[in-house]
């Protein structure tokens, strides 16, 4: 209205609050008396939070995309008075360096644009509105079979880094669904090269600066391709997609270190992302961490030899050798704690023994802890994102499960008990939740993230309650989102508001996208209730982009998870009456494509029909749609699930 009133042009700048170069242009320019001036002369200036509206920021990134540009953040769009774009670009300086143009010149340069090229600002909108749109269109193919998905991943295997892990270069992002896809596809042709790559990449990022050796938790990525020196800003979502590939890995492994990284990680959680305003000891959990304090990125983790000496005392030669601790800095002159060396070549080396060492550093590590706490803290982002949320719903459940953690178990219930009572009302599912107050109308991304945390909190307790809260969600997520002709889940719901352009996002960006999540709880929840039409909208979300599966596979891990499910072999394991007697020969070991439950015959579609031996607990096993014969023995379980 401001903008039709005025005839001025709409500036859009859209970032989130852990978003490093967002603070900086904030400072720079948004804050500058002159700039700011600038900006209200010639435009209306709107800031958006992407993480409170993802829709908004999904339009424009794709019209940014639109002219040939690389998305991220911060967003800097001009727009006409109907939101349309004209044009854009990310992070500006004030003034003309590293090759962008200052942020003032370009203002005054676009604003005359605006006033005396109309034509031209008009065909310029034309040209990103069909670009935009080709961005949505599917990109149908004749689906995923078996040795397609296995040529698929070893494209994906070709791109890891032999040495450090991660998708090779610099800089390195978890790309947590690239992993995942290939520790499962392994798992079906035995491939040695996929595990190794999963657990070379995992062992590097546990052991590398990207996470934080005294409180837990990993950052947003590495700006090196050592996993050495982080963005340190730590988000909810990475830590919990990385908290359940450590879990999956964990179940086969049973490495030591994967366990404990997965523990300490889970304290943090608990111990700094817990969101107070949650109340009823129910258990929302917080967006983000800043990456700087004290307007520096990093001040708050970093370490010189000095003060390392001084907190660690007698020792502190050996470990900061481990940990690279040097006068002059690991990092701009500073060091960034972290494993340096494998501690049983390291040990030896030094006359010590693996043991020595690890007492010696489990002495040290929380005598540091200790002298940061008195350091000014990096702020949080108190928002609680429902579907952020969901991601760490499913990794707290299934660390439970198969760590066999009662504490974790209470943790993913407070959580969904949280999601459910402030929410969901019944009928729609809400975005964000802060100071008291829930607020927007759910994405895609919440309704799938949030259904697939309660199937998996379903799938550790057995509690029928969870499953039909999961139900109700997709129920409303088809209804709402479910895209009649053309298949594939809109970002946005019927009843959302008009923008320029209605979206649908397939390609994963830092979290999954809700079109591969909806796809993946769809798969399993049709296996768990027998509902054909819950797989057929899997299968066709799959199949609507099946060719940019095939072409660009590294921008679809979580999608490229749903089609292996689908292509199998998948496994049922369903037990009539308490699932007890049977959980430690069912989480025992790695199940991929494998659904469990738990409860009296016929309650959900896998147990109808099946009834009890003896009126004992019995299981019934089935593997692409061929049953074995049923047992009370748990070790005759255990035998079939290892054949």
């Amino acid at each position: 209205e401001e903008a039709r009133r005025t005839g001025r042009p709409v500036l859009l700048s859209v970032g989130y609050a852990a978003c490093q170069w967002c603070h900086v242009m904030a400072h720079e320019s948004f804050e500058n008396e002159a700039i700011a001036g600038l900006m209200n002369e010639l435009f209306v200036s709107v800031k958006v939070d992407r993480e409170e509206r993802p829709d908004v920021d999904a339009v424009y990134q794709h019209a940014l995309q639109g002219m040939s540009e690389q998305g991220g953040w911060p967003l800097t769009m001009f727009l006409n008075a109907d939101g349309e774009p004209f044009w854009g670009g990310t992070y500006f300086p004030p003034e003309p360096r590293w090759g962008r143009a200052g942020f003032p010149q370009l203002l005054r340069s676009l604003s005359e644009a605006w006033s005396k090229q109309p034509d031209a600002v008009a065909e310029n909108i034309g040209r990103l509105r069909k670009a935009a749109e080709r961005l949505s269109q599917p990109a149908p193919g004749a689906g995923i079979d078996a040795e397609t998905d296995a040529r698929i991943a070893m494209r994906l295997a070709r791109a890891v880094d032999p040495f450090f892990g991660g998708i090779d270069g610099a800089p390195k992002f978890p790309q947590t669904g690239i992993f995942t896809h290939l520790w499962r596809v392994r798992h079906r042709d035995g491939g040695g090269v996929f595990r190794n790559q999963v657990l070379n990449t995992l062992a590097h990022m546990c052991e590398g600066g990207i996470y934080d050796h005294l409180r837990g938790g990993f950052a947003r990525y590495s700006t090196d391709e050592r996993w050495l020196a982080p963005h340190f800003e730590k988000m909810l979502y990475d830590n919990a997609q990385l908290l359940d590939l450590l879990t999956l890995v964990w179940q086969e492994t049973r490495s030591a270190l994967f366990e404990q990284r997965v523990r300490e990680t889970i304290s943090w959680l608990e111990a700094e992302m817990m969101a107070p305003a949650a109340g009823d000891g129910n258990a929302g959990f917080a967006a983000a961490l800043d990456a700087d304090s004290e307007g520096e990125e990093g001040r708050f983790y970093v370490w010189s030899r000095a003060e390392f000496d001084e907190v660690a005392g007698n020792g502190a030669d050996l470990l900061a050798r481990y940990f690279d601790v040097t006068e002059d800095g690991n990092f701009e002159g500073q060091n960034i704690i972290h494993i340096a060396h494998a501690p049983e070549v390291f040990a030896p080396s030094e006359n010590v023994t693996v043991e020595e060492l690890g007492t010696l550093a489990a002495r040290v590590l929380p005598a540091l802890f200790e002298r940061r706490k008195t350091r000014i803290r990096p702020a949080r982002d108190e928002k609680i994102l429902t579907d952020w949320n969901g991601l760490m719903l499913r990794a707290t459940a299934n660390a439970a499960a198969y760590l066999g953690r009662e504490d974790y178990r209470t943790l993913a219930e407070a959580n969904a008990e949280f999601l459910l009572d402030r929410m969901w009302d019944g009928n729609r599912l809400l975005h964000a939740y802060k100071d008291g107050r829930a607020r927007f109308n759910g994405y895609v991304d919440d309704y799938a993230n949030f259904a697939d945390g309660l199937t998996a909190l379903y799938e550790l307790t057995f509690d029928q309650r969870w499953l039909e809260a999961a139900i109700q969600i997709v129920e409303r997520m088809i209804s709402e989102f479910w895209d009649n002709e053309h298949g594939g889940f809109f970002f946005t719901g019927n009843s959302h508001e008009s923008l320029v352009a209605r979206t649908k996002e397939y390609f994963d960006n830092a979290t999954p996208s809700g079109n591969s999540v909806a796809a993946d709880v769809l798969a399993r929840l049709g296996t768990l209730l027998d509902r054909a039409d819950y797989r057929d909208k899997a299968e066709r979300t799959c199949t609507n982009v099946a060719d940019y599966l095939v072409r660009y596979p590294a921008g679809f891990g979580r999608l490229l998870s749903a089609a292996d499910y689908l292509i199998g072999p998948s496994r049922e394991i369903a037990v009539v009456g308490s699932a007890e007697p049977f959980l430690d020969a069912i989480r025992g070991q790695y199940l991929p494509r494998t659904v469990i439950a738990a409860g009296e015959p016929d309650s959900i579609g896998v147990l109808n029909g099946r009834t009890a031996i003896d009126q004992r607990p019995t299981a019934y096993l089935c593997e692409n749609y061929i049953c074995k014969q049923p047992t009370v023995d748990a070790a005759v379980l255990t035998e079939m699930l290892k054949a």
